[in-house]
């Protein structure tokens, strides 16, 4: 069976397409820079020198999904030649509330649950109804299957999501911490575990999922214990846009002083806040880099906070471990932002933490880069979101 798997964050459409008979990835594919000037696809195809690329504006994800299922039936650089080859479809969705705790099978009743739940995730769940919709319209009778980044987090103690809040507000309308990314955060712990030849069930590992949207989960024996996300994808680190953790008290002497209502309030925390909002300048880590090393202050600012509040969170995890044996860096940033995982991992010795500043300089590979000596290993682990998905697809509607 052949699967095809879209993975749509809040500025970018990762995909792939998936031969399930021996998990072949068939091609694979990037759009970035979603509604930002500068947007961008890329697709490759293993054994096939180059790359499939379309440079034009794409306002939104239903545009970079037209295009994305034009190039995956291109001659040189697809995967399949007609697209009625592509038997079922897997979406990364992202909140299902308390609706779904597991993957399942996308009908009317489903996707009218995740409409539901768009309050929850607002830049994420009306990409993911766009990337269904639009492969609905494309590809009638085609199954999908909805796999949740909420799922993972499922093992969390009541100590660990439940809020300083009156309890009624959890039993009347579900305010709790949920947790996101779980689909890479369960990847990259499993995938930590193989490489430091270890059963994932005797190791405590921190995960850090550093991309435009970012979280940190504490993962013991193979189950997650806490996450930096919470109710909604908004709570944690500093994002490319969201504002992560701040003082609540903010919010209504915000709302007195510029006249904000909760929608305005909202679409601030959401879409104007993070590095974008520090900087004006931008919501890509890239463009921030380039202008904190134009000697841009409030650019270095921000880069220095973003890694900060990391360093907080692996401490504090740590702490609620009683320990730690490794730390996995993943996603866009984690993946690729060699000085950025450098400031983190930086002066947190007394952790046992000890960076390999040569086993770093590298963008996208799987790698430990702690030294030797180094009690906790540092790693990074491209995440492959993409085929925890397509394996739960294909257990859905084989």
């Amino acid at each position: 069976m052949k699967v095809l798997v879209l993975n749509c964050g809040s500025s970018s459409l990762k995909y792939q397409l998936i031969d399930m008979e021996n998990e072949a990835v068939l091609c694979v594919g990037l759009v970035e820079r979603i509604g930002i000037e500068g947007s961008i696809l890329k697709q490759e195809k293993d054994g096939v020198e180059g790359k499939y690329i379309v440079e034009q504006p794409m306002k939104n994800h239903e545009e970079a999904i037209k295009l994305v299922l034009d190039a995956v039936v291109d001659p040189t650089y697809g995967g399949v030649k007609d697209i009625k080859e592509v038997e079922a479809v897997g979406h990364r969705v992202v909140h299902a509330g308390e609706k779904f705790a597991k993957s399942v099978v996308i009908t009317d009743e489903v996707e009218n649950a995740l409409k539901e739940c768009i309050d929850l995730a607002p830049l994420h769940n009306p990409a993911n109804i766009m990337g269904i919709d639009a492969c609905k319209a494309i590809l009638p009778g085609v199954p999908m299957v909805a796999v949740f980044d909420t799922a993972f987090h499922q093992t969390m103690p009541k100590k660990s999501y439940l809020y300083g809040l009156p309890h009624e507000l959890y039993t009347k309308y579900g305010v709790r911490r949920y947790g996101f990314h779980g689909t890479s955060h369960k990847y990259v712990s499993q995938r930590a575990a193989e490489m430091l030849g270890k059963n994932i069930e005797d190791i405590k590992i921190i995960t850090c999922h550093l991309g435009n949207g970012a979280s940190i989960a504490a993962v013991d024996g193979g189950k997650c214990v806490d996450t930096s996300m919470g109710f909604t994808p908004l709570e944690g680190l500093i994002m490319g846009t969201r504002c992560g953790d701040i003082d609540a008290a903010i919010l209504p002497f915000l709302m007195r002083k510029e006249n904000l209502n909760a929608d305005q309030l909202d679409a601030m925390m959401n879409k104007q806040s993070g590095v974008y909002g520090m900087t004006g300048i931008s919501s890509d880590f890239r463009d921030i880099e380039d202008a904190a090393h134009n000697g841009d202050e409030k650019a270095q600012v921000a880069l220095d906070a973003y890694a900060q509040r990391v360093k907080k969170y692996i401490g504090s995890y740590a702490a609620e471990m009683n320990g730690v044996d490794a730390v996995v860096f993943t996603a866009g940033v984690g993946e690729n932002g060699i000085d950025m995982r450098e400031m983190i991992a930086s002066n947190m010795e007394f952790l046992g933490m000890k960076l390999d500043k040569e086993a770093n300089k590298v963008r996208g590979k799987e790698r430990v880069i702690s030294t030797e000596d180094s009690a906790v290993k540092i790693l990074l682990i491209p995440t492959n979101e993409e085929l925890m998905i397509a394996r739960d697809t294909l257990a859905l509607v084989k």
